[in-house]
């Protein structure tokens, strides 16, 4: 069986990622999972760490974005295929930030979201190779990947 390298993007706010790898595990699945900083305190102040005292918030901002951002196109890059989760409660401009730049590197991308977002991510989806509405429904097309 082979191991998949699986770059998970979406938002940071809630246990989405746990779900998945918890369930992944429960099939007996090798998978690996990589991802953004899940601590929003952590990415937002990795440049400052890194680089030093900005002068301002702006400064501040890029700096991490920097550092964040060359994060994810190395692990990105690494990974076998992409799943972008969308939920409701959050601003998602990461997310499609994340699924973009994987649709743009040829990555195989599952986009996971809600029914009320079919309408705003029409297009990302139609370029994604697979769009769900459900963690299970993912997990479901990865197992498809060991039969």
């Amino acid at each position: 069986m082979k191991d998949y390298t699986v770059y998970l993007a979406g938002q940071i706010h809630d246990n989405w990622r746990a779900e998945l790898k918890e369930k992944t595990a429960e099939k007996g699945l090798a998978v690996d999972f990589v991802g953004p900083q899940e601590t929003h305190e952590h990415s937002d102040a990795i440049g400052e760490k890194i680089l030093g005292k900005q002068p301002g918030k702006l400064y501040r901002d890029n700096a991490a974005s920097d550092i964040n951002n060359f994060r994810t196109q190395v692990l990105m890059q690494q990974a076998d295929f992409v799943i972008a989760l969308f939920g409701e409660n959050y601003k998602q401009w990461n997310t499609a930030m994340d699924a973009a730049t994987a649709i743009t590197l040829n990555k195989p991308t599952i986009i996971i979201r809600p029914a009320s977002l079919i309408h705003p991510l029409k297009e990302l989806s139609n370029k994604a190779n697979v769009t769900v509405e459900t963690i299970d429904q993912a997990l479901d097309i990865i197992s498809y990947l060991y039969e």
